[in-house]
């Protein structure tokens, strides 16, 4: 197995999941007291946090960079950030860091292809939906067209995000505003929703879907996409008669 450092705290509400989701995965796949070798390095969120209230990108960048140094260090040999918004910065981070990317753009990508999906919704923090990073990535490299909410939509599902999710609140007002933006993004044509943060699928339960008529279109939760695709990537070496498939 191949050791993955994880670059977490942003919040550590979605990197506590992609650990759950990790372990899970690999002991799905290999069985009995199986888990996965990580190196987890976790930011004070707070700092990050004003860094791109500031927009001061490079800074963020350089403190992400060299934490994924320090994970190389540690052992591990490939990275994945554990967040949409900061792979906004991702070669600084790569470059600094000196580890290969798994990155989260791709996992959703190739997933939406696989599904036949080409023009899809994205809900995500303010830089995700409206700085190209992510957006430029899905059309560049997978042929994915994305739609946003409109400017009020934005800045509420941003508001979402930072004052509710990441301090662990799911509230049920803002989970049925967020079914709204579903339903407005599905009458502009989109085929499937992105969820476009790692904190977003707390408010999503697929056991728990909405009434009258779940959700409005299929949702894509990079959180749980980028998770499979690096458990993949951990276990490429076991031949699939000794591993189970993911679940």
């Amino acid at each position: 197995m191949k050791t993955l450092g994880v670059l977490g705290g942003m919040s550590w509400e979605s990197t506590l999941v992609y650990y759950r989701l990790l372990n899970q995965g690999v002991a799905a796949r290999l069985g009995g007291l199986h888990s996965a070798s990580l190196r987890l390095a976790s930011v004070d969120f707070a700092e990050l946090a004003a860094q791109q209230r500031a927009g001061a990108w490079a800074e963020a960048g350089e403190l992400l960079g060299r934490m994924a140094a320090q994970l190389r260090m540690a052992g591990a040999e490939g990275l994945i950030i554990a967040t949409n918004t900061m792979h906004k910065v991702a070669p600084a981070i790569t470059g600094l860091g000196g580890l290969p990317l798994l990155h989260i753009g791709d996992a959703t990508g190739n997933a939406l292809r696989a599904a036949g999906h080409r023009r899809v919704g994205m809900l995500g923090t303010r830089f995700t939906m409206e700085d190209g990073f992510l957006r430029e990535h899905l059309a560049q490299q997978h042929g994915i067209e994305t739609v946003v909410p409109d400017a009020a939509g934005r800045a509420e599902m941003h508001r979402v995000i930072y004052e509710e999710l990441c301090r662990g609140q799911v509230l049920g007002g803002s989970r049925e505003r967020v079914v709204e933006m579903m339903a407005e993004l599905a009458a502009q044509g989109c085929e499937a929703i992105v969820l476009g943060c790692t904190e977003i699928a707390l408010l999503t339960d697929p056991q728990n879907p909405p009434e009258p008529g779940g959700w409005p279109l299929p949702l894509f939760d990079t959180t749980t996409l980028h998770a499979q695709a690096a458990v993949q990537w951990m276990l490429a070496d076991h031949s699939p008669e000794t591993t189970k498939e993911l679940p």
